[in-house]
């Protein structure tokens, strides 16, 4: 520990941005659970030392929402789980997804294809709902910080799940680019991966990271000013979920809702057109009760909500336009870099044409202090 002085008056304890790690068990496929008192039982005080935590998963199928996102939908799981369940319902489980299908997943082992789970729910559930890999939390704000696993136990038995935490007081920006992504001319809507070797983006957070030593910190990448009816996420890029089932998403958020209630519906004589109108049933109950958490029946939200029906994908589903990716030598001292899961990646995702078949994200590296 060392001294800093910002005035002649005041001398306040400097403490280096301190990072551990979490083992998470969840209790059951859909988990809610609080990290901040994990957090506390593991490690006592510590991250409560620092202004601000970083909260990073690892896993493609659970992460955070934003502490402003959270506080406004309440305190605990209870308030988590109503917002969630809206996501759930329009994403069933076992609804006829191409992810699924694992005889078509060429980069499956015949070892893997026995006991890889099917959670192509979990996958767009994560993606639509607008859960993050990593969030960065005021620690002086009280509440927990909800870790939300949305496939946490397969075929009985519960996932492994590590989570990160690093502590930190502020963080400065240390350099800024400007990556040029290109996307289909033929197809409005695309998903692109940005780990791909070919785009150099990874290459270039690397010589970035190298060349300002910064050995905690974050990339931040955002779709810069101007461009529109795109985003991005951090998940898992596979063929047949990104180009076959998000792609459906897209064009029809109530896709996979309607496909199992076709197929939970008994009378085989049933007309195929009414299944929507059952999936608009079962999203309209899922708001309903998310409104009652909220308390907010009969308000002005309540009827933005119902409205979400009659939107595009693009509307109803929270995508986002900026995801954050936790830069540390934690796993190779002395040269630090991105820190993610196996299966994580940056995608680009966009539902309509760009004018000159690329898009454009902004790279900004930060250090933690």
């Amino acid at each position: 520990m060392r001294q800093i002085a910002p005035n002649q008056d005041t001398i306040i304890p400097y403490l280096a941005p301190l990072e551990l790690s979490l083992e998470i068990t969840p209790r059951g496929r859909l988990d809610v659970i609080d990290v901040r008192a994990l957090a506390a039982a593991a490690y006592g005080d510590v991250f409560e030392r620092h202004a601000r935590c970083l909260y990073c998963s690892l896993h493609t199928t659970a992460g955070y929402l934003p502490q402003s996102f959270a506080a406004r939908l309440g305190s605990g799981p209870q308030a988590v789980r109503p917002y969630i369940d809206v996501f759930t319902t329009v994403f069933p489980e076992g609804a006829g997804y191409r992810h699924d299908q694992l005889d078509l997943r060429d980069e499956l082992t015949p070892e893997q294809r026995p006991v890889e789970p099917t959670n192509a729910d979990s996958h767009l559930a994560f993606i639509g709902s607008g859960l993050r890999p990593c969030v960065s939390y005021v620690t002086r704000r009280p509440g927990p910080v909800s870790f939300i696993d949305l496939d946490g136990v397969n075929a009985g038995t519960p996932r492994r799940r590590t989570t990160t935490l690093v502590g930190y007081d502020n963080e400065i920006e240390v350099a800024k680019t400007t990556l040029h992504v290109p996307v289909s001319k033929r197809h409005p809507i695309d998903a692109v991966n940005l780990k791909d070797p070919r785009l150099g983006l990874y290459a270039q957070l690397d010589d970035l990271i190298a060349k300002h030593g910064v050995e905690k910190g974050r990339i931040r990448l955002r779709l810069v000013a101007g461009e529109q009816f795109a985003s991005l996420t951090v998940n898992e890029y596979e063929t047949l979920l990104m180009r076959y089932d998000l792609a459906e998403v897209l064009k029809n958020p109530l896709r996979f809702a309607a496909q199992k209630a076709k197929h939970a519906w008994d009378d085989p004589r049933a007309v195929p057109s009414k299944t929507l109108e059952y999936a608009k049933y079962d999203l309209v109950r899922a708001l309903n009760r998310l409104v009652d958490a909220l308390g907010l029946a009969e308000s002005a939200i309540e009827r933005v909500l119902a409205q979400a029906l009659a939107v595009p994908a693009s509307r109803f589903l929270r995508m986002k336009r900026s995801v954050d990716l936790l830069v540390s030598d934690s796993q190779t001292p002395g040269r630090p870099n991105v820190i993610e899961g196996t299966y994580q990646a940056p995608i680009l995702v966009q539902w309509r044409r760009a004018d000159k078949g690329e898009r454009q994200v902004g790279v900004t590296l930060t250090r933690f202090v």
